[in-house]
């Protein structure tokens, strides 16, 4: 399969280096040269001098225009599975194949491909069948020459809904299929917080949110037009770094242009953010955004002493009290490094349960599904270790008393910037009425709570910028 977009694209990134795609037959007998399958006893000094010892799946291949690189293959059980990655920059001198992202793009298409294909390696017959609808199955799968769904497997049921060529010529390529049935339209905001707290009165703590909107619509029609408004409360914290999905048709420009890079000034967007699309067949996340909220949702301390061959250590955790009591599971875990296991253990908790790992190098304080009235918990105890062991968990960042708490939560139907979609302001252009469902979720993402008794790291100090 060619992809005439992403031909034009290398020959705008590449420049004078450009080598174009010679025709169908002409490439592969240029990779079957390459690979020695064919023409394997002459010797041909560019390809098998022992000076070039190929210890990838990456070649280049020799065209009458030129050398093709990097071409990516590789067999299996008979098949030459390969393709031509994208390289977004001059080819000379040739950059590092670690710097080339249509490298592991190709790799995981063409492996979602062998997966599909392997198991009917041995029935000749049921091959032929399945190669034969792959044509159709990489429509969906890779519409524009970008991998969407490397699982061709998981594609396969659906292969007869998919359209060789779109019958109707405003059918956008991202909408593979054509939907039957009754409208349907499911909304979900997901916000990661991501929070380093160090308890230093010299070192700032950290937090910042980052939200997706993810989109499944099922409406009839080759080309519905859909639009749907993202909206704050009063007063909340503006959307910055507002990133959307190549099937919005227009945004506002003042969406875009504000940046967590910048400080925040009284001209910033504040919404209502609206966004018109037409949406692709399956699920997909219409935007993308960060914000910085004033706090963030737990609050808390860590002490951690050395006192001999014991360690005391005091955890003190507050959920402010703009944030919903109901969570789908809150705990709290402690990792002992480059320590061997725990052998003796008194603790008391004010609420909720601490646990000890079977490996013994870890405690997990289970906090449950909500904060007491006082939303205030703490934690103390004494920690005693045996002789270290290969099997206990090393740490080269975290030496001595440098130690943290790292949270992990999830409180559905609530966000933290308050960010919503306003079922009533959907607009569908499109027959029947649609069933709509919009919800949200708040989950936990690196949030650590690092011992005040002893420096935190750089490196994470850092890891917010």
């Amino acid at each position: 399969r060619r992809y005439p977009t992403v031909e034009l694209r290398a020959e705008t990134f590449n420049g004078s280096t450009h080598v174009p795609v010679p025709s169908d037959s002409a490439f592969l007998k240029a990779l079957l040269f390459e690979l020695r399958l064919i023409n394997d006893h002459v010797f041909v000094e560019h390809r098998d001098t022992c000076t070039r010892i190929n210890q990838s799946s990456v070649y280049s291949v020799r065209t009458p225009g030129g050398d093709l690189w990097p071409v990516l293959a590789f067999q299996k059980s008979g098949l030459i599975y390969a393709c031509l990655p994208l390289v977004e920059e001059t080819l000379e001198p040739r950059p590092p194949l670690l710097t080339v992202r249509g490298l592991s793009q190709g790799l995981a298409l063409l492996l979602g491909i062998v997966d599909y294909i392997s198991p009917s390696r041995k029935n000749e017959a049921e091959m032929s069948a399945k190669i034969g609808q792959l044509r159709n199955l990489l429509i969906q799968a890779c519409p524009l020459g970008t991998p969407l769904n490397t699982n061709i497997r998981s594609l396969n049921s659906s292969f007869d809904d998919i359209q060789e060529m779109p019958t109707d010529e405003n059918q956008p390529a991202w909408r593979s299929a054509t939907y039957k049935g009754k409208p349907q339209v499911n909304v979900c905001i997901t916000e990661k917080v991501r929070c380093m707290q160090y308890g230093k009165r010299d070192v700032v703590d950290m937090w910042q949110v980052y939200g997706a909107l993810n989109c499944k619509c099922d409406i009839e029609g080759s080309a519905p037009n859909v639009t749907l408004s993202l909206n704050l409360p009063t007063n909340g914290p503006p959307l910055q770094d507002i990133v959307v999905h190549h099937c919005v048709t227009s945004v506002d420009p003042a969406m875009l242009m504000s940046s967590s890079a910048e400080p925040l000034d009284d001209s910033v967007y504040s919404g209502p953010y609206k966004f018109p699309f037409v949406p692709p067949s399956d699920s997909f996340n219409l935007c993308y955004y960060t914000s910085q909220v004033p706090v963030p949702p737990i609050l808390g301390s860590y002490q951690l002493i050395e006192e001999g061959s014991q360690l005391k250590i005091t955890v003190n955790l507050k959920l402010h009290e703009s944030i919903k009591n109901s969570f789908e599971y809150c705990e709290a875990r402690i990792p002992f490094f480059n320590r061997g296991p725990i052998t003796h253990l008194e603790s008391k908790v004010s609420y909720g349960q601490l646990d000890l790992s079977r490996e013994k190098s870890l405690l997990v304080w289970v906090l449950g599904q909500k904060f007491p009235k006082s939303l205030e918990v703490s934690l103390t105890g004494t920690v005693s270790f045996g002789t270290a062991s290969k099997e206990h968990p090393t740490d080269y960042v975290c030496t001595g008393n440098t130690a943290y708490v790292k949270m992990y939560f999830r409180i559905p139907d609530f966000t933290l910037t308050g960010c919503y979609v306003d079922q009533h302001s959907i607009q569908i252009f499109a027959p029947g009425k649609p069933k709509i469902t919009a919800s949200g979720e708040l989950i936990s993402s690196d949030y650590y709570i690092w011992n005040s008794k002893a420096p935190a790291p750089m490196v994470y100090k850092t890891l917010l910028d």
